[in-house]
């Protein structure tokens, strides 16, 4: 991830990098003319003032032009890796997705983020710092050969602090990293389960005394712990810095020719240096976080392998028969605590028919269906859609012949019909033949408002499915949460409509006193087809 970030703006980088590196070293040669003209006579200064002008113009300008530049590096680095993490989990495996959960991806794609591109905010202060320390060393290597070999020596020291403290307590960031992102999931809980929570005081209760806030202590310990080492570290290397002070002032400059002005020079370095060195040291933790949350982004990324993604759509009715031969899946099934095994599983499907699937709680429907419509790649067996193998080079081609209303269906905030004329003159007619005008209406691609009941929601999800145009459509408890009256309507006109449309229906559903009106009734037990019928409508 850093590599792709370095080679993308590799070049705004090194010309940010140069300019700040120069504004420091502008900044210390300030200094240096300061020390100079101390010991200028009157007509000497009203000359040099001249040339401090113009370096102290220069080394502002190169400042500012510097923190400008990685400042709009920074939010490009923001929103660049935002995009990058969301192509690859739009672009991965829906399983591998689903085993990741969706807090680290959340968490990946704000703390994580953010923590990455916010040292390119640093980034400025930290290199002009560093410019004015090399250029301030160098400038005391020039005043006295043997106090610059003392600077060194101390520096060194320094640095080996901050590698006994980096190595403690980077694990402590990795782990308050861990738990931040299983906080991230019980953040979600607080809204997902918000009706649950408030209808029960004692989990309300224990949610919040022994997930919460154990979660968010946690996370505030290791960090804090970590945070501690490191500024241990830092007065560490202040303490350093006050010694070296000490020894060069009252030690190590003596009756030397020109003490004055080697007293004056190094007073001045030192008072400029130190805020510096103490500013870098200050941005040192903040590598250590920077370096474990782009950890989290790699490990994300790897475990979101990209799969082929062709984009291709295929137009309405398209297609002739699709073939399910000897199909297997298996997943670990929570209730058994052990895994689960759908299939073998032969089926075929045609355009212009009405499929009824039935099963009891845990049968694999669900599965089936996520199988069928290529979210899960099959295990054993093959899927063949019009004479040819679906593997994954055109699985993505497949998926593109489906519609479906899933029972965790989730409703975007716009249609997202790209090329599309008229697209609200038809969800508007739809809308009023599910009953909906009154509630809600497609404005400029986008409905009115969500804030409806469960299963006028489910309504407006039927409305986005019929809008997609898809030759398979496909239901998974979807009259459920619908009144009597409605799932009248959904089973006795809209699934002839879609059937008299050409389209492949299926409908995973327990409302039996409606399957006659179906083609074919599928029965799923334990993860098998026990039974087949094919329905003879009246």
């Amino acid at each position: 991830m850093l590599r792709y970030l370095l080679g993308k703006f590799y070049g705004t980088l090194i010309v940010a990098a140069v300019v700040s590196v120069l504004a420091g070293i502008g900044s210390t040669t300030v200094i240096a003319q300061v020390n100079a003209a101390l010991s200028l006579d009157a007509e000497a200064r009203s000359r040099a003032v001249w040339v401090f002008t113009a370096i102290a113009f220069a080394a502002v300008a190169g400042g500012l032009l510097s923190s400008v530049l990685l400042e709009r590096l920074s939010l490009r680095v923001m929103a660049e890796l935002r995009f990058y993490i969301s192509e690859r989990v739009l672009s991965a495996d829906f399983r591998k997705l689903e085993q990741l959960g969706g807090a680290r991806v959340q968490a990946a794609l704000t703390e994580h983020c953010s923590a990455v591109a916010g040292f390119f905010t640093s980034f400025p202060t930290m290199l002009t710092d560093i410019g004015i320390v090399t250029a301030s060393l160098t400038y005391m290597f020039v005043l006295s050969p043997q106090v610059f070999g003392v600077a060194m020596a101390i520096i060194v020291a320094g640095a080996l602090g901050f590698l006994v403290a980096r190595k403690w307590a980077i694990p402590l960031f990795q782990r308050s990293s861990a738990e931040h992102d299983r906080m991230f999931s019980y953040f979600r809980d607080l809204t997902d389960g918000a009706k649950e929570l408030r209808l029960h005081g004692g989990k309300r209760d224990e949610f919040l005394s022994a997930v919460l806030a154990p979660s968010i202590e946690k996370v505030r310990q290791t960090r804090s712990r970590g945070m501690t080492i490191f500024m241990v570290s830092e007065a560490w290397n202040t303490l350093l810095l006050y010694i070296f002070f000490a020894l060069v002032i009252f030690a190590m400059v003596g009756d030397v020719p020109d003490r004055v002005k080697v007293v004056t020079g190094y007073a001045l370095l030192l008072t400029f240096m130190a805020p510096r060195l103490a500013a870098i040291l200050q941005l040192l933790p903040r590598t250590g976080m920077v370096k474990v949350a782009a950890d989290r982004i790699n490990e994300i990324i790897r475990d979101l392998p990209v799969m082929n993604d062709d984009h291709a759509h295929r137009k309405a009715g398209d297609f002739g028969v699709l073939q399910l031969k000897g199909v297997k899946h298996r997943y670990f099934h929570e209730r058994s605590e052990e895994y689960f095994e759908l299939g073998p599983i032969d089926l075929e499907f045609r355009p212009g028919s009405v499929t009824f699937l039935v099963g009891g709680n845990g049968s694999g429907k669900t599965t089936l269906l996520k199988v069928l419509l290529g979210l899960y790649p099959p295990e054993e067996g093959e899927i063949w859609l019009d004479g040819r193998r679906i593997d994954d080079s055109n699985r993505d081609e497949y998926r593109q012949i489906f519609s479906a209303v899933f029972s965790d269906y989730h409703l975007f905030e716009r249609l997202l019909e790209t090329g599309r004329t008229g697209i609200d003159e038809e969800g508007n007619a739809l809308l009023k033949r599910f009953h909906l005008e009154r509630k809600v209406q497609v404005q400029d691609g986008a409905f009115t408002t969500q804030a409806l009941s469960q299963g006028q929601r489910k309504r407006l999800a039927l409305v986005v499915a019929c809008l997609e145009g898809r030759p398979f459509i496909a239901f998974d408890e979807w009259a459920a949460d619908q009144d009597p009256s409605f799932k009248n309507v959904f089973y006795r006109e809209v699934l002839p409509e879609l059937r008299s449309q050409g389209k492949a229906v299926l409908v995973i559903s327990h409302d039996d006193r409606y399957f006659h009106l179906g083609d074919r009734l599928l029965r799923l037990e334990n993860g098998c087809l026990v039974k087949t019928d094919e329905i003879k409508n009246p």
